[in-house]
C-alpha cells in the first residue's frame, strides 16, 4: 500500500523512541532500527544514551536537550527537521514526553508542520499500574506530587473525585509523607507501591494507603524510582460523600446551584439529581457533611 515511508527508513520528522526503564532487554528492534537511521538523537544525557546506543553498537549525533537547556535547543531542532533530517527523541528512561520536556518540541514541530511519530515501548506508569492488581481500565496519571505538604495535599484534592484509579510518581525521599498525605486526603484506599520495576531488585507492595505509609515510616529512604498506585473512590465511602461536599461547597463560590451540581455529578461519576440534592442543601444550610 502506497504511503509515506516509515519512521526510521530515512524519512524526515521528529519521532519518540521509548527507551527501557531498567532492562535493557526490553529495548524494541523498530525502537533500534529508528535509533540506526536517525539522523540525530536528541536525549536528556548524552553520557547516559550514548552508553545505550554503545551497547547495541549504534552511533548517531547525539544533541543535549532537557529542562535546561529546552528553549535554547528547540530552534536547532526544528531547523533539522525543516532540513528534511530525521531526529529521535528519547527520555533516559521510558517513553519520552512523560515528566520530561519533550512536548513543548512536539507542540512546535506539529505547529511548523513536521511530521511527529512514536515509537512505543516501556512505561512505569503502565508497568506500574499492570503489577497493581488495581482497576486498569480506567486511569490518571498525575505526574510528580508537589513536595511541600500543603501544596502536595492540595494536588491530591484536585485529583479526590476521579472516578479512576491514580498513578503518581514519587521521589523515594517523600515515600512516607507522601502515602500519609494521601491516606488522609483521598481516605484509605487500596494501593500499590512499585520501585525499581523491571530492574534485578523490583518490589512492589500492595495494601491500603495507611498501611503503606505505616510501613515506610521511620525507615530510611529507599533507593530507586518509585510509582504509586491508588485505587478508585469506593462508590458509597464517607469519605467520597465528604469529597463531594466540599467539590460543591468550592463550585457554588463562582457557579450556580445547577451549574456546580453538574461539574461534580460530570467529574464524580455520581448521579446528577443525587448531586444536585445535596447541593440544594448545602445551598440552604452553607454546611458540608460533618
Amino acid at each position: 500500500m502506497a504511503g509515506a515511508p516509515a519512521p526510521g527508513t530515512g524519512a524526515g520528522g521528529l519521532i519518540l523512541v521509548a527507551t527501557p526503564i531498567g532492562n535493557v532487554e526490553d529495548m524494541t528492534m523498530r525502537a533500534l532500527r529508528t535509533l540506526k537511521e536517525a539522523d540525530a538523537v536528541a536525549c536528556e544525557d548524552t553520557r547516559h544514551t550514548g552508553a545505550l546506543l554503545a551497547r547495541f553498537g549504534i552511533k548517531r549525533k547525539l544533541l543535549s536537550y532537557h529542562e535546561h537547556n529546552a528553549q535554547r535547543m528547540r530552534p536547532e531542532i526544528l531547523d533539522r527537521l525543516r532540513r528534511g533530517q530525521s531526529v529521535a527523541l528519547v527520555s533516559d528512561a521510558g517513553t519520552p514526553l512523560v515528566s520530561d520536556p519533550g512536548f513543548k518540541l512536539v507542540r512546535e514541530a506539529i505547529e511548523a508542520g513536521m511530521p511527529v511519530t512514536a515509537v512505543p515501548g516501556p512505561s512505569a506508569v503502565l508497568a506500574g499500574l499492570l503489577v497493581s492488581g488495581l482497576a486498569p481500565d480506567r486511569f490518571l496519571f498525575a505526574g510528580f506530587l508537589p513536595a511541600k505538604t500543603a501544596a502536595r495535599r492540595q494536588a491530591l484534592g484536585e485529583v479526590a473525585l476521579v472516578p479512576a484509579t491514580l498513578v503518581f510518581f514519587e521521589s523515594p525521599n517523600r515515600i512516607a509523607e507522601s502515602l500519609a498525605d494521601m491516606a488522609d486526603v483521598l481516605g484509605d484506599r487500596p494501593a500499590a507501591v512499585g520501585r525499581e520495576l523491571t530492574k534485578l531488585y523490583e518490589e512492589v507492595r500492595r495494601a491500603t494507603l495507611l498501611e503503606l505509609a505505616r510501613g515506610y515510616a521511620g525507615l530510611p529512604a529507599p533507593k530507586g524510582e518509585i510509582v504509586v498506585i491508588v485505587g478508585a473512590p469506593a462508590e458509597q465511602a464517607p469519605a467520597q460523600a465528604e469529597a463531594i461536599d466540599e467539590a460543591l461547597k468550592r463550585a457554588l463560590e463562582t457557579m450556580s446551584l445547577r451549574d456546580a451540581a453538574a461539574a461534580v455529578a460530570a467529574a464524580t461519576g455520581r448521579k446528577r439529581r443525587e448531586v444536585y440534592a445535596r447541593a440544594l442543601e448545602i445551598g440552604r444550610t452553607g454546611k458540608v457533611a460533618p
